[in-house]
């Protein structure tokens, strides 16, 4: 095996692991909301953890959408690396979600309605309130 291929390997090895540790510790949130997603109960559509994009993980992707939803702790306020984060996964076509863990808890039918209405299309255009975000992926 040439030092490339190995190294190549060993990234995805890493990369494996570390989703697998994501996905492991997830949040109390994210356990809630991927009972929702898993198993096709949104609408049919397909959901992934903890997948890799580029340097990132994202919480939840539908592929065939690619739709990626995250869900945040108040530590990520403002936070400048999920603004790279964000535009990094639009860049590459991605459109993103982002709730506040809190909404899975006290509105998580709505939580899931949003999530749909984004897979649907009937999210036309970016919105930003005080406990959701909707980014449009640059292909969206």
């Amino acid at each position: 095996m040439t030092e490339t291929a190995h190294s190549t390997r060993r990234r995805d090895e890493e990369t494996s692991r570390r989703a697998r540790s994501l996905r492991k510790g997830d949040n109390p949130a994210e356990a809630l909301l991927w009972n929702e997603l898993k198993g096709r109960k949104l609408g049919g559509y397909k959901f992934v953890r903890q997948f890799p994009i580029g340097p990132y993980f994202a919480d939840f992707l539908c592929r065939e959408r690619k739709l990626v939803s995250e869900l945040d702790g108040s530590q990520h306020a403002g936070s400048l690396y999920d603004e790279n984060r964000n535009a990094f996964m639009r860049a590459q076509g991605y459109s993103v979600l982002r709730f506040w863990n809190e909404a899975v808890f006290r509105q998580r039918d709505e939580v899931c309605a949003t999530i749909l209405a984004a897979l649907d299309g009937r999210l036309p255009e970016d919105v930003s309130t005080h406990d959701l975000r909707y980014l449009r992926g640059d292909d969206g």
